[in-house]
């Protein structure tokens, strides 16, 4: 990274950063549309989201430092924690009352559970390493080095690593998940800048995740049913 004396990024530092991001985003898009494309129990799935992963980690490498666990550092990490939990259950039970709608539409339905079929035909415990793994990588990217490449203030930061994410997860042409990412990136952009770090922003991650995995197609399933 092409920094100053004073240790600030230099503007050719930063367009630096701005291209590996853009890079980074578009090469993770392709692995994502890959990676959903492929037969349930197919062993490519485990391959191109551990490679999705990977992507991500390198990118927010090359980009820019992040202040990963800082709250940790400062004593917070009790504090980030609760709010990680808070707004992941928070928004975990939105999307599960939210499936009532989705249980009745086929075009929205049909390829979340594609999806989730992974977990079913597949190895569980690899598919929830792997929602865990990039969970993590795609915060450390999207609300950590993407977060501090672009410029302005706060709104702007929020903003455009939300659209960015948005943009980037609806390259696996699944609705609901690009529904998702936009909620998500605004819950964790939030977080983010609230904390100053992305403890929070992952816990709320991986909160939401692992309880979309487990619970999703229960709950579709049970809304079908009533």
């Amino acid at each position: 990274m092409s920094v100053s004396t004073e240790g600030a990024v230099t503007k050719a530092g930063a367009r630096r950063n701005r291209g590996i991001a853009a890079a980074t985003g578009v090469t993770g898009a392709v692995l994502l549309a890959l990676g959903v494309s492929v037969e349930p129990g197919d062993t490519s799935f485990y391959i191109f989201t551990f490679t999705l992963a990977i992507v991500w980690v390198i990118g927010s490498l090359l980009t820019a430092r992040s202040r990963t666990f800082g709250s940790i550092g400062e004593g917070k990490m009790l504090r980030d924690v609760g709010w990680g939990l808070a707004g992941g259950l928070a928004l975990l039970v939105v999307f599960l009352l939210g499936a009532a709608v989705v249980a009745r539409i086929d075009f929205l339905a049909a390829p979340v559970e594609e999806l989730l079929a992974h977990a079913r035909f597949g190895a569980l415990p690899v598919v929830a390493a792997i929602t865990v793994i990039n969970g993590v990588t795609e915060e450390m990217f999207f609300r950590g080095a993407l977060h501090e490449s672009i410029g302005g203030g706060p709104m702007r930061h929020l903003i455009g690593t939300t659209i960015i994410y948005t943009i980037v997860t609806a390259a696996s042409g699944i609705p609901l998940l690009a529904l998702a990412a936009m909620s998500m990136g605004l819950l964790a952009g939030w977080l983010r800048q609230t904390t100053g770090a992305l403890l929070a922003p992952i816990v709320a991650h991986l909160t939401w995740s692992m309880g979309m995995l487990f619970l999703l197609q229960p709950a579709l399933d049970l809304w079908r049913a009533i």
